[in-house]
Order: C-alpha cells, then structure tokens, then sequence
C-alpha cells in the first residue's frame, strides 16, 4: 500500500532532482522511493553482530585499570 509523505528539500534540488528521474525514465517518487529502499537494505549482519564474542580478555593480572574495564566490557 502506497502512502503520501511530505518532505521539505532546498529549493535548488527540486528541479534537479526532477531532471534527474526523467532522464532515468522514472517519477521523482519512485526515485525518492527506491533511494530509501537502498539506503534501509540490511544486506548483512550488523558491525557489532560481526565482532561480538571476538575479543578474548588478555592475561594482566596486576594491572588494576584493565581488570577493571575487561569486567565492565568483557563479561
């Protein structure tokens, strides 16, 4: 189902923008349109799905700042 959406843009681009889709064959909307949908695509996992449980704690027994911050992030 289609939905009307309001957008307010610079004035300039307006007739460029236009120009733009006529030259590709399509209306400005179906431009917009297929632009969010490019934009929005999850094609893959996310940066931190693709690092998670890749880090392992380092062995620093003495170093009390590093205990510190490997409980808070590491754990």
């Amino acid at each position: 189902m289609k939905q009307k959406l309001t957008i307010t843009v610079d004035a300039e681009l307006i007739p460029v923008a236009k120009r733009h889709a006529r030259s590709r064959g399509v209306s400005l909307s179906s431009l917009i349109e297929q632009s969010l949908r490019e934009i929005t695509r999850e094609d893959g996992p996310t940066f931190s799905s693709r690092w998670r449980g890749k880090f392992r704690a380092a062995e620093r027994e003495d170093d009390p700042r590093y205990n510190a911050l490997a409980r808070k992030y590491l754990r």
